[in-house]
């Protein structure tokens, strides 16, 4: 039995604005797993777009993103919904609900803090990677298959392998047809391709899949930019769990990490 395929909009673009909260997704925001479904990596960008835009203040800015993935995301006609969890003077909590066919697909909450001058004891543990210009072109569609995958510029870097590596990633679609989204909801909506860029074992039959049941990102920087880094590894254990860990970069150099707990299944 075949499944239906949802309606999509058309253009260069990964979402329609449908007004009221209202969105349509593109073959652009297509999954890799289901051709029905979409991909996360969009989804938790215009997200992270509708957190920005709840409520917003000048003095602040979300540190956390915490996405939990509560079930396939359909593709075609969906609405967010937003809410204030933990209102505050210098610490706000906020939620995003995606909401699909009548069911919550994906919950997201955000830490907001209010800003101040730390340039006097500011410092990175994180190392700088090589710089887009310094690294290969790559073909993640050769790969993965899905039309997200496919909207996206990839660059890989030298020591790419099955387990660990570092990939740069753009792209040249907006994240709406207005157009109208910044560069952190433009690079929080490429962070969940971390856990394909390198995969412990090839996607496919007689193999395993490995979806992630979240996406947790912790930016000590607000990120600015095209360009996304994703220096990545990828751990699974001997009970059918696994983790993908990855640091973010941006042209400027790393700004948080990220990481996604996986769930292991043979194909």
């Amino acid at each position: 039995m075949t499944r239906d395929l949802p309606e999509l909009a058309d253009g260069n673009f990964y979402y329609q604005a449908l007004g009221g909260g209202r969105f349509r997704s593109t073959i652009h925001a297509q999954g890799a797993w289901n051709e029905h479904e979409q991909h996360m990596a969009p989804a938790s960008g215009l997200m992270a777009d509708s957190l920005e835009r709840h409520h917003p203040r000048e003095d602040m800015r979300m540190a956390r993103l915490s996405y939990e993935i509560l079930g396939l995301i359909p593709g075609g006609e969906f609405h967010i919904e937003t809410s204030t969890l933990r209102p505050g003077r210098t610490i706000e909590l906020l939620q995003a609900e995606l909401i699909a066919n009548g069911r919550v697909a994906i919950r997201a909450t955000a830490w907001r803090l209010v800003t101040s001058d730390t340039s006097a004891v500011a410092a990175v543990e994180d190392s700088t990677i090589a710089t887009p210009d310094e690294c290969k072109p790559y073909d993640g569609a050769s790969v993965w298959p899905g039309g997200y995958i496919r909207s996206l510029e990839m660059r890989v870097a030298e020591g790419h392998r099955p387990g660990a590596g570092t990939v740069w990633l753009r792209t040249a679609h907006p994240l709406t047809d207005a157009a109208d989204t910044g560069d952190l909801a433009r690079l929080m909506g490429m962070v969940d391709t971390a856990n394909g860029i390198a995969a412990r074992v090839p996607p496919g039959k007689d193999s395993y899949a490995f979806p992630n049941l979240d996406l947790q990102i912790h930016m000590y920087r607000r990120p600015q930019g095209e360009w996304l880094g994703l220096e990545n590894a990828v751990s699974f254990g001997t009970d059918g769990i696994g983790l993908t860990s990855t640091v973010l970069h941006d042209i400027s150099g790393p700004f948080g990490r990220a990481e996604q707990i996986l769930t292991l299944r043979k194909t």
